[in-house]
């Protein structure tokens, strides 16, 4: 059984954290096939589009300890185990070239993750997340 987590910084504005959730939730949609279920009809014949059919808790972290956990899963590389990461080089970008152009100037000690996303066996995500507070 698999599972994802998004983990995010609980100090910034919720605009910015329901942006990050966003972004990561469709990086990984991108990444994994059958994450989203069928379309499904309601009584009414209406056509409703398939959403995930895992659930997605919102955890948090400081911004130090996510890049932390992001560096340290980069290096730890298990192959079970997605992380994608979301920094503030990419939320201010005006566009994905202008992301692109930026992203390559900055070495990883000078990006800044606004969140992650963790995703692999559900036992693996336990033991990586399993002692963080949900955000409320």
């Amino acid at each position: 059984m698999m599972k994802c987590v998004i983990i995010v910084d609980p100090e910034l504005q919720m605009g910015i954290i329901a942006n990050t959730a966003a972004a990561l939730g469709i990086s990984l949609g991108s990444e994994i096939e059958g994450l989203t279920g069928k379309k499904l009809l309601d009584q009414d014949k209406r056509m409703h589009e398939g959403i995930t059919n895992i659930p997605i808790p919102i955890l948090t972290l400081s911004k130090e300890e996510i890049k932390e956990r992001y560096d340290q899963l980069l290096e730890t590389s298990d192959p079970e185990i997605k992380v994608i990461g979301f920094s503030d080089i990419a939320q201010k970008s005006l566009s994905y070239n202008d992301y692109e152009e930026k992203l390559s100037l900055f070495n990883k000690d000078q990006i800044n993750y606004l969140g992650i996303c963790i995703y692999g066996p559900k036992k693996k995500v336990n033991k990586l997340t399993g002692n963080l507070k949900m955000l409320r």
